[in-house]
């Protein structure tokens, strides 16, 4: 009896033990695993509310797209009066410029009230107007040259433009210690530094495309500023990212690699998800045939070229990295197993919108003259316009001379000279200062106000004395030269509106690309690899089947188009005489 009540003792004590042993297990393991809060639903906006936004982004839209109807019939003006010496960027900024000052008149005489939808909005900006002008960079390349010269582009526009962020950043915040500018902070200066190393060399890249310049400094200058916006957009994020951290416990060192590593995770990570996109459109247009239906094969062209965008932001990483890599990959491999009629049809389209969104960007940029509040500190410009030039002087010489040890085509000093020359600023760095997170109020005005007045600075001054300064050094090549002045264009419309690029229209069979390329004893490197295995792996040999077809495909819409002018009202065999 005394065994059974010591066993049933013992039970129970055990079984308590248990208890106490799970209850505190489970105590713990709340406290460690936590569940993970929800998502906070963003309010939708009912009723009457929501009318007056729906209204107020109806009076955004008209404007805007006001503002550019005005714009294009400005470059049809250009382009119709052969004003070819002035590039449309600086034209477009100025009539932006114009805008501004005339809507300011009729807000002081309270005509109108035009405030809100004359604001630039750096959301709309990074969401809608940038990605297509990125991605129409990276997918219209010249990629044999650009290619050919990788090595020195990726060095002037990553490490170059990480000198520069720091040359500025630095001086920025040094001055400001010693009272000379008003003074921000280390995180603050360092994110202004890389937000104006963004360059922007449209007006240049028409001028040099215009005079026939040494197309290796044509490349460096286009591809150093196509990649260099990417970096800059992430160096400009890795600031914000410190600026919101508590950085007060950490020592400088590791500030420095966390800043490192952060932007190697957003530089790494949204190239290599911009590349993989773009492999996996090649491999899906390669297996599913479109060809015979050309508005499948645009409408999945259109998904893919925005798809790495929305991914890359969506995981936190870089989304205009991710779609500039994605471009450039899906021009050398996607672009080859399109049919020829979607191959033209994305060229032209991807032309067309980059065209209206570079216009709706360089408009805003002089209407933000009159519609941004503004904070004027002469000393603090001055000194900001100094060390962007300097800090550019420091990215582009040393390197070059560096370059130099390993180039066959050396980067002579004239051309170093004009690239330090062609670094304007554009709508990028005004988009990311009115990004910024800044406290107070006045400083973020502050740094708004001076990176509008560097921007206009370098487009009209800068942009507008590179022609007289490329003539004056002897660079442009030797036939034009000899052409008169009134024969120069610098109409970038023009241009896109009357030519096809021959290399973005794939018309050659397996013997022929065999021959072309694979027998070629010249190639290295990663385009010996590119031709010999990554080319035929992703992208698709005609065959003679395929490339009549295909020309059957184009003469029959043409003819179609070709009966549909002549049948209509104006049509007459008299016309068709005086065209033939």
């Amino acid at each position: 009896m005394g065994e059974k009540m010591a066993g049933e003792e013992f039970l129970n004590t055990t079984h308590e033990s248990f208890n106490v042993t799970l209850h505190a297990t489970l105590v713990v393991t709340t406290k460690l695993v936590l569940p993970t809060p929800a998502k906070p639903i963003l309010p939708v906006q009912t009723g009457e509310q929501a009318q007056q936004e729906e209204q107020s982004s109806g009076m955004t839209i008209f404007f805007s797209l006001l503002v550019l109807a005005i714009c294009i019939i400005l470059v049809h003006l250009l382009i119709r009066y052969r004003l070819h010496f002035l590039p449309e960027s600086v034209a477009v900024v100025s009539l932006g410029i114009l805008m501004g000052a005339v809507i300011k008149i009729i807000e002081f005489k309270k005509l109108a009230n035009w405030k809100e939808e004359e604001m630039f909005r750096p959301n709309m900006f990074f969401l809608l107007l940038l990605p297509p002008i990125i991605f129409e960079s990276g997918y219209s390349l010249h990629k044999g040259n650009f290619f050919q010269n990788i090595g020195s582009i990726i060095l002037f526009s990553v490490f170059g433009t990480a000198i520069s962020a720091f040359v500025v950043g630095g001086g920025i915040y040094f001055l400001g210690q010693a009272d000379v500018i008003s003074k921000l902070n280390m995180t603050d200066s360092f994110a202004f530094g890389s937000l104006i190393s963004a360059v922007d060399p449209v007006a240049t890249i028409a001028i040099f495309n215009a005079l026939h310049v040494d197309p290796v400094l044509n490349m460096l200058v286009f591809g150093e500023s196509i990649l260099n916006d990417a970096v800059s957009i992430v160096l400009t994020n890795t600031a914000e990212g410190l600026t919101r951290k508590n950085m007060s416990d950490v020592s400088g060192w590791q500030t420095f690699l966390q800043a490192l590593g952060y932007f190697l995770k957003m530089f790494f990570g949204s190239a290599a998800l911009g590349t993989l996109t773009g492999l996996i459109s090649a491999l899906v247009l390669k297996h599913i045939d479109l060809r015979r239906t050309p508005s499948l094969e645009f409408g999945m062209m259109i998904i893919f070229a925005y798809l790495p965008y929305g991914l890359a932001e969506g995981i936190s990483l870089s989304g205009i990295m991710a779609i500039l890599f994605s471009g450039i990959v899906m021009s050398h491999y996607t672009h080859h197993n399109l049919s020829p009629v979607t191959q033209i049809l994305m060229q032209q389209t991807l032309r067309t919108v980059a065209f209206l969104c570079e216009t709706c960007v360089f408009a805003f940029l002089g209407l933000s003259i009159f519609s941004f509040p503004h904070k004027f500190e002469i000393s603090f410009v001055v000194w900001c316009i100094v060390l962007v030039l300097f800090g550019r002087a420091v990215n582009i010489f040393p390197l070059s001379y560096l370059l130099n040890f390993f180039r066959d085509h050396k980067i002579t000093p004239k051309m170093m000279f004009i690239m330090w020359f062609s670094g304007l600023r554009g709508a990028i760095p005004y988009a990311l200062s009115l990004h910024l997170d800044l406290e107070p109020m006045e400083k973020r005005q502050l740094i708004g106000t001076t990176t509008i007045i560097i921007v206009l600075f370098t487009i009209l001054l800068l942009g507008g004395s590179t022609m007289p300064l490329i003539r004056l050094m002897d660079i442009e090549d030797a036939k034009a030269r000899r052409r008169n002045r009134k024969d120069v264009n610098l109409s970038k419309t023009e241009k896109m509106g009357n030519t096809v690029e021959s290399e973005h229209l794939s018309e050659l069979t397996e013997e022929e690309y065999e021959a072309h390329y694979i027998r070629r004893q010249d190639l290295k490197g990663f385009l010996w690899l590119d031709a010999k295995y990554l080319n035929p792996f992703f992208t698709r040999r005609l065959t003679q089947e395929d490339l009549h077809h295909g020309r059957i495909q184009m003469k029959t819409l043409t003819n179609k188009w070709y009966e549909e002018v002549r049948q209509g009202p104006s049509g007459s065999e008299d016309d068709e005489q005086e065209l033939l």
